[in-house]
């Protein structure tokens, strides 16, 4: 049974969504999914990135929002979502500058321009995700009482 201070599960879904990195998820959730709709409009055939990447930005959107990382502590999670947002940077750019450079239909391009909006952001959330970026507190040298 929940306490009475416990948020119920699309509280805290809400909360987290208005948080910092909660935005750029959902960021990256609308800008792979324009970029899925693009890619699979064109003939470009690279809908299979942007369509995995969706994935994975929606599974770390709910697992940090019902809070699954204090009670999974198998991954850690900040590596594991550093790594993701990495990979997914650079495979976006690298398959968005081909697409702008190789193909002439409308959606192609649209779906590049949008792929190199969402490497951005995945550079963005890589950046403010990075572990070591978060700082941890040095141990006290000096004994409580002061001597």
């Amino acid at each position: 049974m929940e306490s009475s201070g416990a948020q119920s599960c699309p509280g805290t879904c809400l909360a987290f969504s208005r948080t910092h990195k909660g935005l750029v998820l959902i960021g990256e959730i609308i800008l792979c999914l324009l970029t899925l709709i693009c890619f699979g409009a064109s003939r470009s055939g690279y809908a299979g990135l942007a369509a995995v990447e969706l994935v994975f930005a929606a599974l770390v959107l709910l697992a940090w929002s019902c809070r699954l990382p204090p009670r999974l502590t198998l991954l850690h999670w900040g590596w594991t979502d550093f790594m993701r947002c990495i990979i997914g940077a650079l495979l976006f750019l690298i398959t968005s500058l081909i697409v702008i450079v190789g193909h002439r239909d409308g959606a192609g391009i649209a779906g590049g321009v949008f792929g190199i909006l969402a490497g951005i952001l995945l550079g963005y959330d890589a950046y403010i995700t990075l572990p070591t970026r978060q700082g941890h507190t040095a141990a006290p040298t000096e004994s409580p009482d002061g001597a």
